[in-house]
């Protein structure tokens, strides 16, 4: 396994992901970020594809994983352009680690946390809408939806207008003026936790993050060589569910309607779980690297005949 450098934390739920993609000879880190997990994939002996939406992160990778057995690929793992490279690919390993990598979240430049002035930017690339964009721009309705599904808050309908009624005044532009929102609603015993949570919900509309999932997953999974895996690491319960259901519905033989007296789907397991519970950081990994702290790592496995 490669050492790594201060500079780089270590890759969450490491372990589990080479066993997972264990007899592998084409991989796809469809998130590379810093290349933690790359360069210990290309370790084992693969031939690697490395994609990510950030240019920086790809050029930190590349700098990483500079003279190994890599090619490197800018865009969204759920672009067009990225699918059908992927498929070109054949790969018999795929992994995706979902989320802002600890080097995103550290640049205040980039917008990601609620740190005092940092600005409201929060995209995983350098063009489309920033999270300023989003919040003075969206509808109350748009907001509300945003706050309740990707941060299951109570009050999302109170915090929309909020944000609504504060944009009427000046337009939303740094960390501050959602903060601010927020404990306007929430009161004065609102804190971090609750900051990370809506920053975050704003972050994965800002992102479409669980559009180009639900647009990648199959395409990837079709994509898989005979018994290769599919494995991904979420951190949110909104991408989990995404992840979960369509693992769940692919490795069931029947997926038609139960009222119907007869099977017309495709009646067959398209692959299988391994295993069928998520996986989750040991305590040991969560003491040493608070990132793995709510990290799942779901795999499925297509058959050995496709």
């Amino acid at each position: 396994m490669s050492d790594l450098p201060s500079t780089y934390h270590e890759p969450v739920l490491l372990r589990e992901v080479l066993n997972a993609a264990r007899g592998a000879r084409r991989a796809v880190d469809g998130t590379v970020g810093g290349g933690g997990h790359a360069a210990s994939l290309l370790d084992t002996g693969v031939t690697l594809l490395a994609i990510d939406r950030d240019p920086v992160a790809l050029e930190v990778a590349g700098t990483r994983l500079a003279g190994r057995d890599v090619t490197l690929l800018l865009g969204a793992f759920g672009e067009r352009t990225v699918l059908e490279a992927v498929q070109a690919f054949h790969p018999d390993f795929i992994l995706l680690d979902l989320g802002v990598s600890s080097r995103q979240l550290d640049d205040e430049t980039r917008g990601f946390s609620f740190r005092p002035g940092a600005p409201l930017d929060m995209r995983m690339s350098s063009t489309g809408t920033s999270a300023a964009d989003l919040l003075n721009e969206a509808s109350e309705e748009e907001l509300r939806d945003i706050f309740s599904d990707y941060a299951d808050e109570r009050r999302a309908g109170r915090l929309a207008r909020e944000v609504v009624r504060r944009r009427d005044r000046g337009p939303h532009a740094t960390s501050d003026d959602l903060v601010n929102a927020i404990r306007a609603v929430l009161g004065p015993q609102s804190g971090p936790s609750d900051f990370a949570r809506i920053f975050q919900a704003v972050r994965i509309a800002v992102n479409d993050e669980l559009g180009g999932l639900s647009t990648a997953l199959p395409v990837w999974r079709d994509a898989l060589m005979p018994d290769g895996a599919l494995a991904i690491i979420s951190y949110h319960s909104g991408e989990d569910r995404v992840v979960k259901h369509a693992f769940q519905d692919w490795a069931r033989s029947c997926v038609c309607p139960p009222e119907q007296p007869i099977c017309t789907c495709r009646a067959r397991p398209l692959g299988t779980l391994e295993p069928r519970k998520p996986i989750v950081p040991a305590p040991a990994e969560v003491a040493s690297n608070s990132r793995a702290r709510s990290a799942k790592l779901r795999v499925f496995r297509v058959p050995h005949e496709r």
